[in-house]
């Protein structure tokens, strides 16, 4: 039964923070397309990223398709650590911490995916492990 409120704490965590950034994506496009320049990366990444946030929590929460969830987690897990080293590599390490909080609510979501859901993810953590 814990590892059910994990999970559920942790993804919806997850998902606020996804929710949150491409809230702010929409709401402060050009403060954000200037950040992602800043950083040497293309300036249409701000309408695809927003896309892409929203659609990897839609993912992850209606669980549709276990396949499909855990592409979403592998996505989410990408675009963390990616987002992490382009704060850091700029010098701005205080940027990052969002990101580091997301990959704590990610690896903790995923781990604990098996004992919420009906349909278990072959790669997360086994009910019976416990």
């Amino acid at each position: 039964m814990p590892g059910n409120y994990i999970y559920w704490i942790s993804t919806t965590l997850l998902a606020l923070l996804y929710l949150a950034s491409a809230i702010t994506y929409v709401v402060k496009t050009e403060w954000v397309r200037q950040t992602i320049l800043g950083f040497g990366y293309p300036a249409y990444l701000v309408e695809v990223l927003t896309v892409v946030k929203i659609l990897a929590v839609a993912v992850v929460l209606s669980r549709f398709s276990v396949a499909l969830s855990d592409l979403a987690y592998a996505g989410i897990l990408f675009h963390l650590v990616l987002s992490a080293m382009a704060h850091i590599g700029v010098r701005k390490p205080l940027g990052a911490l969002p990101a580091l909080l997301g990959l704590i609510f990610l690896v903790t979501s995923f781990a604990t995916q098996n004992f919420a859901r009906d349909t278990s993810s072959p790669y997360a953590l086994s009910q019976t492990a416990h």
